[in-house]
């Protein structure tokens, strides 16, 4: 086993004994490239599928960020080696992994946590998980999770922690009660194990979900149909090791198109390595509020002084901007476009129908300045442009937060973003980034 590769400057050990604010000075010009980072929400499942196999499983272009370190310590737990082998290449090994507690503090930490499930069925027939933590956005259900895996053969009990075992996974035809991300990677997980044929109706197609097929099918699975929602899978009695590159994280991606098109200077902003494949609908949303990108074979390019005017509907109304799942526009990227709005000339109504405590941070954008009408906790009027002033603000969550990064930076004056650690859940060397491109921004 190759000895762990710990990339400079910024380790995530270093991260944890680092500053857990930015310190912003808005107003700079921010021009040069960036390097996207490999998809957050990919990597996570990738992870866990490491225990399908008891062959090793390498990941390539995995982001160094709190919550792959969170989920790498999990499945090390249950006894899956790992090392990383490169600054953003992991080798996994499952070999030795067994049955085992979880630690209870560490499934709090992330959402993701309930991804063990679909694995640890599907290979060892049992799994014992304490309730997932993650984002505090709203209510998020895990009724769709064990229905599934029920269908497919497992019992659940429910006694503080959740007890799931099998004697044995069949396949189903089974329709999901939402398109759920994770219940469609647990499901796939688990079906790809079990004996027989399962087709799973309703599911998310999400790029982290293709990826997680891909790499499974380079694993031995047979997986009909991906990057639909009706996904056919035919049950093998193992799986082997494989070599898989993640794709862009998309909403990374997103970000850096907005701070282009808010902040970008005489040269542009060059994303490498955009995916851009997986952003035909951020390009439709965002040309409503003025933002216009440029796509250069894996490449985006982000032209500098927008003057962003929002577009209005064909019969005059006020555009409306809303979530749905893929290939909708993406939730996680309402917080950004939010922000986008508040620089663009014209009225908006954004609806975010996922998550019912997603839309509260805003009353932060407002202490900056910015012109919001919160209508209800799902829906919000924002009216632009606004001179926005720096301000001391708290991080909500991953996404929030880099929001109000990108407020900060478009801000009069200072601003300090508190709670960056959620920032660090998902976004690898963001403030280092930002720097090259020429913010004004410390860690502290």
């Amino acid at each position: 086993m190759n000895a762990p590769y710990l990339p400079a400057p910024c380790t995530i050990s270093a991260l944890r004994n680092m500053g857990n604010e930015f310190v912003i000075r808005g107003g700079r010009k921010l021009e040069g490239e960036v390097i996207a980072s490999g998809n957050k929400n990919a990597a996570l499942p990738l992870l866990a599928a490491s225990l399908l196999t008891d062959e090793p499983l390498v990941l390539h272009n995995v982001p160094r960020i709190r919550d792959v370190e969170t989920m790498l310590r999990l499945i090390q737990s249950l006894g899956v080696a790992a090392s990383w082998i490169g600054p953003n290449s992991v080798r996994l090994c499952a070999a030795k992994a067994a049955v085992r507690q979880l630690d209870k503090a560490l499934c709090s930490e992330i959402r993701a946590s309930i991804l063990l499930a679909g694995p640890m069925l599907g290979r060892f027939g049992e799994v014992h998980l304490h309730p997932p933590g993650g984002d505090v956005i709203g209510r998020r259900r895990l009724d769709t999770h064990f229905l599934a895996l029920r269908s497919l053969g497992a019992h659940v009990s429910v006694n503080g922690q959740f007890d799931l075992v099998a004697d044995g996974l069949r396949g189903a035809d089974i329709l999901l009660d939402e398109a759920s991300v994770t219940a469609t990677e647990n499901a796939v997980m688990a079906a790809a194990l079990a004996s027989g044929t399962t087709v799973l109706r309703n599911a998310a197609s999400e790029p982290h979900v293709q990826d997680l097929c891909r790499c499974l099918i380079q694993m031995g699975a047979s997986i009909e149909n991906v990057g639909s929602n009706t996904l056919v899978i035919h049950g093998r009695e193992r799986l082997g090791g494989a070599e898989f590159t993640l794709g862009a994280d998309n909403i990374e991606v997103t970000s850096f198109i907005v701070i282009g098109a808010l902040c970008g200077g005489e040269r542009g902003l060059w994303i490498r390595n955009a995916g851009p494949e997986h952003l035909g609908m951020t390009r439709l949303v965002l040309r409503r509020l003025g933002i216009h990108f440029e796509i250069h074979g894996s490449d985006v390019f982000v032209p500098g002084n927008q003057r962003l005017v929002v577009q209005p509907e064909f019969d005059g109304y006020m555009p409306k901007i809303d979530d749905n799942p893929w290939p909708a526009f993406p939730a996680d990227a309402i917080s950004l476009a939010i922000v986008a709005a508040t620089q663009a000339e014209g009225s908006v109504l954004f609806h975010e129908k996922m998550f019912e405590s997603r839309l509260y941070w805003v009353d932060k954008l407002i202490g900056m300045g910015a012109r919001i009408v919160l209508c209800d906790p799902h829906r919000c009027v924002v009216q632009g442009p606004s001179r926005l002033r720096g301000d001391r603000v708290q991080s909500p969550d991953i996404r929030a937060g880099v929001a109000l990064v990108i407020a900060a930076l478009c801000a009069e004056g200072e601003s300090v973003i508190q709670n960056v650690g959620q920032i660090d859940r998902g976004y690898e060397r963001f403030e280092e980034k930002l720097r090259a491109l020429g913010a004004d921004i410390v860690r502290r």
